[in-house]
């Protein structure tokens, strides 16, 4: 019997890392790329919710708070630690 041979379905932490290895930099410029996009398209969508507000009669107080309520969706972070 070879004890060299893995068991099927266990996977080696170390070997599964070094097949990772080579991709990392690829997967990490294009996943930070998304956010950027994503971020930028929020705070976009943000200035239009506020000033679509402020044209309702809303004072600038109450959309700013507003607005601050609306984009707490669009912080990363909070999708981050819901992975933790």
């Amino acid at each position: 019997m070879n004890t060299n041979i893995e068991d099927e379905g266990e996977v080696n932490p170390i070997k599964l890392f070094g097949i990772m290895l080579p991709s990392m930099p690829l997967l990490i410029f294009r996943l930070s790329g998304t956010l950027l996009r994503f971020k930028s398209r929020a705070n976009r969508a943000g200035k239009v919710f506020k000033k679509e507000l402020i044209d309702k009669g809303i004072d600038k107080k109450t959309a700013t708070e507003l607005t601050e309520i609306y984009l707490q969706s669009s912080h990363i972070r909070k999708y981050i630690q819901v992975f933790n």
